[in-house]
């Protein structure tokens, strides 16, 4: 199989990536004056094809073992990219898989493999819009909601691990939070940096939009029972947005996922802090340790290509392919 070459930029819906694609025409190809399309078949779930691949959405942060998972087990090569988003102020990374612009099986991934934001895939999960979702947080309660309403159940299997992050600016002297400490700074508690080891200068909050992926992961892993300010936070829209305004504001303290900077965005303008002295990356150790769930509807038929794949992700062969996208795998071990 012949390798392709970066030319062209394509988009997937809901803001969510950009990658670049290529395209060259095999040798026989120029022979023949046509193109051949290639049939790719799993060799690891039987009787999964490129036609029949499960609709599969997910978070931002998950697009890249979604498009990963698919590549594995179609064995269709794949490698990382740098991607310019419109919506976002620096340049990302995503997985590009080897297919051809203009085939059918091109057409067929960007129909299959989707990002549509965690609380948009969760509504199109429920909607049976899409057949799976890959999530980097557990339903919210207004989603639980919406699923009762609908008479639907949701099962939501944790399939890797990530860690809930905070960054300040890199001129912060600030090196390490406790929970509580950030509790009274979204409070209201502390508002100088110079309560917690930092210069003295007000320190400014930021907040993600209600129902972001961040935001839910804030609210059940840091907040818990507390209320943020009363006074209105700075809510950012975007992943990449809150990068850009820690850059610019020296006093900023806001929150992400440690696979997104790490893997997407790749960021090294920002520090990330530790939490009671513990830095992210270290499993179950880390206090603000993460989920990621694979999510499917409890009446998903258990004989279906979806089901089988849900399945899939959870068995050893399926944690390799999930290890391959930077994720750490989710294991009742791994604490």
């Amino acid at each position: 199989m012949n390798k392709l070459v970066l030319i062209k930029i394509l988009t997937l819906p809901a803001i969510v990536a950009l990658v670049f694609f290529s395209s060259c025409k095999r040798a026989d190809d120029e022979i023949h004056g046509k193109e051949e399309e290639e049939v790719f078949e799993s060799m690891f779930i039987e009787g999964l094809t490129i036609n029949n691949y499960p609709r599969v959405d997910g978070s931002t942060s998950t697009l890249p073992l979604n498009t990963i998972i698919f590549c594995e087990l179609l064995g269709i090569d794949y490698q990382w990219v740098r991607v310019r988003l419109p919506s976002e102020p620096w340049d990302q990374w995503g997985v590009e898989p080897a297919l051809y612009n203009n085939d059918n099986n091109s057409q067929i991934f960007w129909k299959k493999i989707k990002s549509s934001q965690t609380h948009q895939s969760f509504i199109n999960l429920i909607d049976n819009k899409t057949d799976l979702i890959l999530s980097a947080r557990r339903m919210s309660p207004d989603e639980r909601e919406y699923a009762k309403m609908k008479g639907i159940t949701l099962i939501e299997t944790p399939i890797a691990l990530d860690a809930f992050i905070f960054m300040i600016n890199r001129n912060n002297p600030v090196t390490s939070l406790t929970i509580e400490q950030i509790q009274n700074i979204y409070t209201g508690k502390i508002t100088n940096w110079n309560y917690v080891g930092g210069m003295d200068a007000q320190i400014n909050p930021y907040a993600r939009n209600p129902n972001s992926g961040s935001q839910e992961l804030m609210e059940s892993l840091v907040m818990r029972d507390f209320d943020l300010l009363e006074f209105p936070l700075v809510e950012i829209g975007t992943m990449g947005g809150v990068f850009d305004r820690i850059t610019a504001d020296v006093n900023a303290i806001c929150y992400s996922v440690h696979y997104y900077r790490e893997f997407i965005l790749r960021d090294r303008q920002t520090k990330v802090i530790d939490i009671g002295g513990i830095p992210p990356g270290e499993g179950k150790s880390y206090p603000l340790a993460a989920e990621v769930y694979a999510v499917i509807c409890d009446d998903l038929d258990k004989s279906s290509i979806a089901y089988k794949v849900y399945e899939f992700l959870q068995i050893e062969e399926g944690k390799q392919m999930i290890a391959k996208s930077g994720y750490l795998p989710y294991s009742e071990d791994n604490e």
